[in-house]
């Protein structure tokens, strides 16, 4: 523990720009693959724990197209795509066959597809550490915001994290294809009776959500290192992070994953040996207080 440190950072407008910088960059990676999570729960109800595997294959097919493309602007949308179709036929070929089997039979499924997945990526892109890269528009001087340090890099992360957000939100809630999207996760019987392909909208909500977490690898290849099994940690802070917000709540999951940013970056200057139990502690704090999460809706 050193709530000297703590203390001193929050008193340094320097140190508070850079730790609250930091806090939104893993804040917004949490977003994107926790609010697929979540959506897919919310209408498929499978609780899918495959699903870091989409973020780890995200940024590895973003390092692979912008080490034979050179565009970064490429890069992305190859690990958008890429796990979009990925997510497509994974749904159709096997989580198909296991909604409303026992929960179990469910998570043994996905659970067997992450070691898969993994053992893929192996073969593939062999077991070593990788690293994309900085692409070179971005390796420019950073900014300086009263005294504190954002490479501009970040900006354009945040950035991209809240326009799916907003396009999340806006889409789901205004658009026609989002009201069918609801209507299927409230009675998918009545929506199949009034001749809607329901298989086509749980399809395109399995690669809705395998694009958001391919789109978080891709944003996170040119900062992170690349490695088999990496997209296991980010897969159970996103299980937090819904927690937290609330299953099925794309708005619970951005604030979710914000706190839970926040409370990583500066939890580990003031308690450096327990920032993952902080994190945990903060989950139980909200499950007493609100067992169905900030934004959870109590079941009817």
């Amino acid at each position: 523990m050193d709530l000297d440190a703590l203390a001193g950072c929050l008193s340094s407008s320097a140190c508070l720009v850079t730790q609250t910088t930091s806090g939104l960059i893993i804040g917004m990676l949490l977003f994107l693959v926790a609010v697929g999570l979540t959506l897919i729960f919310g209408v498929l109800k499978v609780v899918n724990f495959s699903h870091g595997a989409f973020y780890m294959f995200g940024a590895y097919f973003a390092m692979t197209a912008y080490q034979l493309t050179g565009s970064f602007a490429l890069a992305m949308l190859a690990g958008a795509a890429g796990t979009a179709i990925l997510g497509l036929i994974f749904e159709r070929v096997f989580m198909s066959r296991v909604y409303g089997a026992d929960v179990l039979m469910q998570l043994l499924v996905c659970y067997a597809f992450v070691l898969i997945f993994d053992d893929v990526v192996r073969l593939i892109w062999g077991p070593e550490f990788k690293s994309m890269g900085m692409p070179s528009a971005f390796q420019v001087m950073p900014l300086f915001i009263a005294g504190g340090v954002v490479p501009p890099y970040y900006l354009l992360l945040i950035g991209v994290a809240l326009v799916a957000a907003v396009v999340l939100g806006i889409g789901l809630s205004r658009s026609r294809i989002g009201k069918v999207i609801r209507a299927a996760a409230q009675n998918p019987g009545m929506v199949s009776a009034l001749g809607i392909n329901t298989g086509l909208i749980y399809g395109g909500v399995f690669a809705l959500g395998g694009m958001l977490a391919g789109l978080a690898g891709a944003l996170a290849a040119p900062v992170r290192s690349l490695t088999p099994g990496m997209g296991f940690s980010v897969l159970i802070e996103s299980f937090i992070v819904t927690v937290i917000g609330g299953m099925g709540s794309i708005l619970g999951a951005l604030i979710g994953a914000l706190l839970l940013g926040l409370i990583r970056s500066f939890g580990s200057l003031g308690f450096p040996l327990f920032t993952e139990g902080l994190m945990y502690l903060f989950m139980v704090i909200v499950l007493v207080s609100k067992p169905t999460g900030l934004f959870g809706k109590e079941a009817a």
